[in-house]
C-alpha cells in the first residue's frame, strides 16, 4: 500500500513539474515576443504613427542600455567615444546643410527606413505628373514661387461652404490685406530645440511682425525666442485636441490665426469637409461666432498642395507624398506679406540637438531632418534662396529671404 502511494505521489509530482515547464515556456514567449505594430508596408501612416516609429532610443531621455564597447574599454570611455563620433557626424551633416549638399544617403539607417515607409504610403492620394529635379538658382526659385504661389483661404464661395453660409462667417478682409506699412521686416520663429540658449529674443522682437507655430509659448523663454507674436499658424490637432486648450489658452488670443489640415491632394473640399484629419470646422465656427473681431483663416488645401508641387518640381528625389510642414507653409505666407523675412532655426545652427521643441522634452532627430513631412527638401530649397551671410546659418540658424512683393521677374 505504501509503495502504491509513493508511486502515485511520484506521478503527481511529475505532472506538476511538466505543467510548470509548459507555463514558463508560454510566459517566456508572451513577454519576449515584440508587441504587434502596423506593418511598415501598410499604407496610410499618420504623423503621430510616424513619430512613434521614428522615436530615438538613445539620448538622455532614452533607456539605459548595456555597453556595446570593445572588450577592455570602460563604459565611460565608450560613451565618450560615442559622443565624440556623434558630434563629428552632426557637424558634417550641418556643414552640408549650410552648403546645400546634404543628401538622403547621409541620413542614418533608422531615418532612411522611416522615409521608405512614408514613400510607400499615399494616404492623401497624391498623383503627381509634373517635372522633377531641375536645380534652379536662387533668383529662379523666387520667381517660380512668386508666379505659382498665391495665398488662398477658405472664403465661403465654394461648396460645401457656400451652402453653409460661410461667406458671412469668414473674416471680411482677405489675409493678403493684412499687409501694412509696418510689415517691412518679419521674423519666423520655429519651435526647434536648438533655439534654446541662443539669446535671439531681442533680435526677433525687433521685427515688425513675428510668426510662431502651434502651441509654442514665449513665457519663460523670452531671452531666446522673444515675446512678440503677430501671427500664429496652427494645425487641426491644436483646435481638436482638448490638451491644447484652444478655446481658453491665451496663446491663441490677440493674434492672427492661420489654421490648416491635410486634405486630399485633389483638394476636393466636400471630401475634406466630410473627413478631415481632425475636426477643425466645428471649433472654427465656434471661435468665429465668439470672437468675430479676431482675424482667423483656414488655409485652402489647394494652396498647401501647390507648395508641395513646388518642392517636388525642384527636387531630384521623390519626396514624401505628405503635405509640407507648418514651418514651410508659414515661411511662404510671410514671404507673401512682408518685404523681408528672417527665419530662425528652420535650418539648424551649431546648437543643433535631438530635442524636438524648445518647450518640450521629446527627442528625435526626425524633427530636424523630416519623416512625415518632406522637411529635408524644404530646408535645402530655402537654403538656395538665402540672401543672408552664410556665417549666420551656423551662428544663428538664420535665413534671410526676400518678400515676394520685392521680387522683380520681368515678363
Amino acid at each position: 500500500m505504501a509503495s502504491w502511494r509513493r508511486w502515485l505521489l511520484a506521478v503527481l509530482l511529475l505532472w506538476l513539474l511538466l505543467f510548470l515547464l509548459l507555463l514558463c515556456h508560454f510566459l517566456d514567449l508572451r513577454f519576449l515576443s515584440p508587441p504587434r505594430t502596423r506593418s511598415a508596408a501598410e499604407p496610410g501612416l499618420s504623423w503621430a504613427e510616424t513619430r512613434r516609429l521614428a522615436s530615438a532610443a538613445r539620448g538622455p531621455m532614452g533607456p539605459r542600455r548595456r555597453s556595446l564597447g570593445p572588450a577592455g574599454a570602460s563604459e565611460e570611455d565608450w560613451r565618450r567615444r560615442s559622443e565624440d563620433y556623434y558630434r563629428r557626424r552632426s557637424l558634417e551633416v550641418l556643414q552640408r546643410f549650410w552648403t546645400g549638399n546634404l543628401t538622403v544617403d547621409m541620413l542614418g539607417p533608422r531615418l532612411q527606413k522611416v522615409l521608405k515607409v512614408q514613400l510607400s504610403s499615399n494616404k492623401h492620394q497624391v498623383v503627381y505628373r509634373g517635372p522633377r529635379g531641375p536645380r534652379r538658382s536662387g533668383p529662379q526659385l523666387y520667381c517660380d514661387l512668386k508666379r505659382r504661389t498665391r495665398i488662398r483661404t477658405v472664403d465661403g464661395t465654394e461648396e460645401p461652404f457656400s451652402s453653409l453660409g460661410w461667406a458671412r462667417l469668414v473674416p471680411p478682409r482677405p489675409l493678403q490685406e493684412l499687409q501694412a506699412p509696418q510689415y517691412r521686416t518679419c521674423a519666423v520663429v520655429t519651435s526647434a530645440g536648438s533655439i534654446l540658449n541662443s539669446s535671439l529674443g531681442a533680435e526677433i522682437d525687433s521685427h515688425d511682425a513675428v510668426l510662431r507655430f502651434n502651441s509654442a509659448p514665449t513665457r519663460g523663454f523670452e531671452r531666446d525666442v522673444g515675446n512678440k507674436t503677430t501671427i500664429r499658424i496652427i494645425n487641426s490637432q491644436i483646435v481638436a485636441r482638448p490638451e491644447h486648450r484652444f478655446s481658453s489658452s491665451s496663446l491663441y488670443r490677440d493674434v492672427t490665426l492661420l489654421l490648416w489640415d491635410p486634405a486630399p491632394y485633389s483638394a476636393n473640399l466636400t471630401a475634406w469637409f466630410q473627413k478631415p484629419d481632425f475636426d477643425l470646422f466645428s471649433p472654427y465656427v465656434e471661435r468665429r461666432r465668439l470672437r468675430p473681431e479676431q482675424p482667423f483663416y483656414i488655409l485652402h488645401p489647394g494652396f498647401i498642395w501647390t507648395l508641395w508641387d513646388l518642392i517636388q518640381d525642384n527636387t531630384e528625389d521623390q519626396i514624401q507624398p505628405n503635405p509640407p510642414s507648418s514651418g514651410f507653409i508659414g515661411i511662404v505666407v510671410m514671404m507673401s506679406l512682408c518685404r523681408e523675412v528672417s527665419v530662425f532655426e528652420f535650418i539648424p545652427s551649431r546648437r543643433r540637438t535631438d530635442l524636438c521643441h524648445y518647450h518640450e522634452r521629446y527627442r528625435d532627430n526626425a524633427c530636424t531632418l523630416g519623416a512625415y513631412h518632406p522637411l529635408l527638401y524644404e530646408k535645402l530649397l530655402l537654403q538656395r534662396m538665402n540672401r543672408g551671410p552664410p556665417a549666420e546659418l551656423g551662428a544663428k540658424g538664420k535665413l534671410t529671404l526676400r518678400g515676394l512683393g520685392a521680387v522683380g521677374c520681368g515678363a
